[in-house]
């Protein structure tokens, strides 16, 4: 159940009621009261903030109760989380400071002159001399956000400003938001080629499926920095680098297991296509009207190359009837799909990850008592696959090679060296991916993106660190 915190501003009247009885209210309606400030005191009334933690289901119930008590008057509701998205959680601040007219005179006209001809003459110095080789794009048309589906671009704002925030705080990387107010395939394309001049990378993120296979495919093509569908390669590189660590766990063989994916939508392709590229030849990936199969006919492009993948099963029937015997499930579909039945026909040793938000695909206390290793997308359980780990030290990596694109090599090698970091001496059942503050993740994934993109010819830039 998702929690939050909200902060309630209430006066008193001395005679009729005390903190107490706001306490008490507060308690009965399913609150946790976690602070208490005094904003004005006085002798027959006095007014207070107070902080409690609530159920998000039960924070309406807690706000009636207030209110119903005689001697509390409810002046304000504050939630923190609103509080901390107020006026936007970024902004641009300049790196040089224009203090005279000297300064100003180098920075803009007439001394900015001389940068842009020299642009100009030689584009490949706008790396050096423009924000583009530290700049990466957030794009979104809002089609797909988190679990709430279709908001569109405004709604989707604060998630793109929280991903540029997380760019900058854990790689140096500037990110900016940019929110197209259309879902037109081809708009989308054409526009973000036109803003790219300034942008070292693109992050592509909750653009629904299947548009976003064909938007980033053809970005990729047709633009000359990397192009990233978070919402697809940072859940497969994330979900490998897991898997590996969770094979460690079990004493299993990538190559021995048999492995179901449910849910083929973005993250699922992605995740089956990693998953083959890492080892597994026993796959079966599985949606709503049940397994994809090897042979079968589908309208769908990346179905179809499933389908001709010698390592996908050929045997159809629904996730209820497959799961029999399977070594790991990864489930990006929608909660609760699976059952404790389910996952006790499993093989011995199994590992479940479930990963739709907000309620994963099968509850930790359904699960746990068949299956060895269990991991979510969730904070409040062991095991968070996140994609934090994933898309700053990705594209720290990039810029800081001016890779042409992130190939699957680069992505495979970024999922490595996620596993890597979470040493034999600590890795267990509830510690197979490391926490999304560990300050080896960019170090080590920047590493292997850059040493990967050399290998396989995208890099434009050798980094000092590598020479």
């Amino acid at each position: 159940m998702a929690q939050s915190s909200i902060i309630l501003r209430v006066e008193l009247e001395h005679r009729l009621a005390t903190f107490g009885d706001v306490a008490s209210v507060i308690s009965r309606a399913g609150g946790d009261v976690s602070s208490i400030d005094l904003i004005r005191p006085g002798k027959d009334s006095s007014v207070r903030d107070i902080t409690v933690d609530v159920a998000d289901t039960e924070e309406a119930a807690i706000v009636e109760a207030v209110k119903k008590q005689e001697g509390i008057t409810l002046i304000n509701v504050s939630d923190r989380t609103f509080l901390a998205h107020l006026g936007g959680k970024i902004s641009v601040q300049p790196t040089v400071p224009i203090k005279n007219r000297d300064d100003l005179s180098k920075v803009y006209t007439p001394g900015v002159a001389k940068v842009c001809a020299a642009i100009a003459q030689d584009e490949k110095k706008a790396y050096s001399l423009t924000i583009k080789r530290n700049t990466v794009a957030v794009v979104s048309d809002g089609s797909a956000v988190l679990g709430l589906g279709d908001i569109g671009p405004h709604a989707a704002a604060p998630v793109m400003e929280g991903k540029a925030m997380l760019f900058k705080q854990l790689a140096g990387v500037d990110a900016f938001p940019i929110c197209l107010d259309t879902q037109d395939t081809e708009e989308i394309i054409r526009t973000v080629k036109a803003i790219s001049p300034i942008f070292g990378g693109i992050n592509l993120e909750d653009i629904s499926s299947p548009r976003c296979f064909e938007i980033e495919n053809r970005l990729a093509e047709e633009l000359d920095v990397p192009v990233f569908h978070d919402d697809q390669h940072g859940t497969a590189v994330v979900v490998v680098a897991g898997l590996l660590n969770a094979l460690k766990v079990v004493g299993k063989r990538i190559d021995q297991v048999r492995v179901i994916v449910n849910g083929i939508g973005a993250a699922g392709s992605s995740i089956c296509k990693m998953l083959i590229a890492a080892g597994v030849t026993r796959l079966v990936p599985v949606d709503r009207d049940g397994a994809i199969v090897r042979g079968g006919d589908y309208s769908h492009p990346v179905w179809q190359w499933l389908a001709e993948k010698e390592e996908v099963e050929s045997t159809a029937g629904t996730l209820q009837e497959l799961i029999a015997g399977a070594d790991v499930f990864v489930g990006v579909s929608r909660g609760r799909v699976l059952t404790s039945e389910d996952v006790r026909r499993m093989n011995a040793d199994s590992i479940v990850f479930a990963m739709a938000n907000p309620d994963p695909e099968i509850s930790p206390e359904d699960a746990l008592p068949y299956v060895k290793v269990y991991a979510t997308g969730r904070s409040d359980y062991p095991n968070q696959l996140n994609n934090v780990l994933v898309f700053p030290g990705v594209f720290r990596g990039a810029l800081d090679c001016r890779a042409r694109r992130i190939n699957e090599p680069m992505k495979l090698a970024a999922a490595r060296a996620i596993a890597s970091v979470v040493t034999g001496a600590e890795l267990n059942e509830q510690y197979i991916i490391p926490s999304l503050f560990n300050e080896q993740v960019v170090s080590k994934v920047r590493h292997a993106i850059v040493e990967t993109a050399i290998l396989t010819g995208e890099a434009r830039r050798i980094p000092p660190d590598f020479r």
